[in-house]
């Protein structure tokens, strides 16, 4: 494809977010759209993702971008690769006594927001995970309409026909420097400058070293999260997402009968460049204990492979989606809180309402209300990361 030093928007970051923004804006005619990225699309945090999607979620807004996702997730794949999405259904559980409260208030607040969510008794989850132990469980909840995607295969359709619609993916060469240039934004890479209007960072872990670089500081927080491929003997039939609130442990159905789990988040902020890859021995030793006591057939399953990758936090849980405050033509598109796959389909579709109908039309800011990053002052402290999922408390302060 031919390239060119100018363009209407560019987009620094070729994960799954970064390329679905570019198909939605070369669906409503913006552009030229450059994606930039120093590897290839999915390289970083989408490709290591879990790829669960589901609506157990804690507010109206996540519910409902999370749900547009799974729609827009669902039909790309029946074009391109149906093998990318299945709904499998998402339940979890839990034996403390405090937890089982804060389930029964999600429920009733799900429900007010239409998601098809319901109580398990412990007979019906081993119904469904017939290979696990529910004995002690309290409580658990269920999702029969929750899907699993391939993130990298999502990643790679949304780049794919965002190229067959005109964009342009600069990849493959180091990043030079984002900068201001005479009224538009100047991107360097591999000795090459691109120049923009407008220019959307949707970096991931390295949003927030961009955008300090260029003196607007945005309150992220890198961390290092870890999952695991394992193949138990006999491989396993499809079985719904399953996500254990008191170990923080959560496993999905993989291909070829395997399994994938996780969650070791370390909740201390990493610097991106400089992360361990590969799973450590005190994760796999959680796993395997977590599985002896739940699924004690998965105990001696054999490890394929594990891998951590880097995902950013912010103080709310909230991604970062929209203008930066004193910065013209500036977008972020970050911090989704391990959460990227879930939302990224929805969450491009609103900023490129935005970018399409300029920066100021109030009805496509609207739409990304809870999520600008002028709800934060710029001189926020720092923080620590917060796990996604986990119960804190007996109560979780995302109700």
């Amino acid at each position: 494809m031919p390239t060119s030093d100018t363009a209407e928007v560019v987009i620094l970051g070729a994960g799954i977010a970064g390329c679905a923004l570019a198909d939605h804006l070369a669906r409503r005619r913006v552009g030229p759209v450059v994606v930039y990225d120093p590897r290839i699309p999915a390289a970083g945090a989408s490709g290591r993702a879990a790829g669960i999607v589901t609506e157990q979620l804690w507010n109206a807004w996540d519910v409902a971008v999370t749900r547009e996702s799974k729609e827009e997730y669902a039909a790309l794949a029946r074009q391109r690769d149906p093998s990318a999405y299945s709904v499998n259904g998402f339940a979890r559980w839990t034996v403390q006594a405090e937890a089982e409260r804060v389930l029964d208030r999600a429920i009733e607040q799900l429900h007010a927001w239409n998601v098809d969510v319901r109580r398990l008794d412990r007979d019906e989850l081993a119904t469904r995970v017939p290979w696990g132990r529910f004995g002690d469980v309290r409580a658990a909840i269920w999702s029969p309409t929750d899907a699993v995607v391939t993130p990298s295969a999502m990643t790679e359709m949304y780049a794919e026909r965002a190229r067959a619609a005109g964009v342009e993916f600069w990849l493959g060469v180091p990043f030079g420097k984002l900068r201001r240039s005479e009224g538009r934004w100047a991107v360097e890479a591999g000795g090459r400058t691109v120049r923009a209007p407008r220019v959307v960072v949707a970096a991931g872990a390295w949003t927030k070293r961009i955008l300090k670089e260029i003196g607007r500081p945005v309150p992220l927080a890198p961390y290092r999260t870890q999952a695991a491929v394992l193949r138990p003997s006999p491989p396993v039939p499809e079985f719904p997402s399953v996500h254990d609130i008191d170990t923080d442990v959560y496993v999905r159905p993989e291909s070829a009968g395997r399994i994938l789990a996780g969650d070791g988040t370390e909740l201390v902020e990493v610097d991106p460049e400089q992360f361990r890859t590969g799973g450590d021995a005190a994760f796999e030793t959680h796993l395997a204990e977590s599985f002896l006591t739940r699924f004690p057939g998965w105990a001696e399953a054999e490890l394929v492979r594990s891998w951590a990758g880097v995902c950013c936090s912010t103080p709310d849980r909230r991604p970062l989606v929209g203008p930066l405050p004193d910065a013209a033509g500036c977008f972020v598109l970050a911090g989704f809180n391990g959460f990227g796959v879930m939302r990224a389909g929805g969450v491009a579709r609103r900023l490129a309402e935005l970018l399409a109908a300029g920066e100021g039309d109030r009805t496509a800011l609207e739409l990304l209300a809870p999520v600008l990053p002028a709800r934060f002052p710029s001189d926020l402290p720092p923080f620590l990361p917060r796990p996604g999922f986990t119960l804190e408390g007996g109560r979780d302060p995302r109700f």
